[in-house]
């Protein structure tokens, strides 16, 4: 969780007219915006899907012999792409075979082990209640994406994204919400905040992942809130003055 009080002083003071100075309006009338989630440990706590499956992988692979997977080496790679964390993990192993074995099993063996993080209903209810677009862009394959959401309730019509994006991370993510004109990104880490910079985004972090509240902090981003029970409120904020904005344009 985060080290310090959510509050005023944890937003960095120029980033509104930062994200302002990014942004141009050709209709004086658009109030629409478009708001990006990351998924692990930003939506869902997939933490103990990943690490089963991972050890199932790991352990059906050549050199995966005797190698410990467990929750706490897990932990700090949680929302990096798949490679990153073979390599960093399991380095005697073929990373693409334990990829492929990992795939194969993440359905029946992650899938069921993710569960919803506080807030991640109500956030994403708050996007769609105000008007806003939804998408959840993620480093996990969007096949995984799509079967996460589903198995967490996240398919409701109410709270449904509007798009799904997989296997992206940091400034490929960035890459995707400039083509999606996202206004704000919700992330849990700095590979998050980057996106949202490369996209000229308001990043917005949670403290329910891997990296300290400093950490994120220091990474450049604009809002640090403990969990996403405290981001409708912040939204309801950030809109009012994104919709003056909009109006004087």
């Amino acid at each position: 969780r985060c080290s310090y009080r959510t509050g005023p002083a944890r937003v960095r003071g120029s980033a509104t007219s930062r994200y302002r100075a990014t942004r141009t309006y050709s209709d004086p009338v658009q109030t629409s915006f478009v708001v990006g989630f990351d998924l692990d440990m930003t939506l869902v706590d997939s933490t103990d899907g990943i690490t089963a499956t991972l050890a199932a992988a790991v352990a059906a692979s050549p050199g995966g012999e005797g190698v410990l997977i467990d929750r706490e080496r897990v932990w700090p790679y949680v929302g990096l792409p798949l490679d990153v964390t073979v390599a960093g993990l399991a380095p005697r192993t073929d990373p693409e075979r334990v990829i492929r074995e990992y795939r194969a099993r993440y359905a029946q063996i992650g899938v069921p082990l993710t569960r919803l993080l506080p807030g991640a209903v109500e956030a994403l209810a708050a996007v769609r209640e105000a008007g806003g677009r939804v998408l959840v862009v993620s480093a996990k394959a969007e096949v995984g994406v799509r079967e996460v959401l589903t198995e967490v309730g996240l398919d409701h019509p109410d709270v449904r994204p509007d798009l799904v994006v997989g296997g992206l991370f940091g400034a490929a993510k960035g890459e995707r919400l400039i083509v999606e004109a996202a206004d704000v990104y919700v992330g849990d880490h700095s590979g998050d905040v980057q996106a949202a910079r490369v996209a000229g985004a308001l990043s917005v972090v949670v403290c329910t992942g891997p990296e300290a509240a400093a950490t994120l902090a220091a990474a450049g981003a604009d809002i640090v809130l403990d969990d996403l029970l405290g981001f409708p409120k912040w939204l309801s904020t950030f809109l009012s003055g994104f919709r003056r904005s909009r109006a004087r344009h």
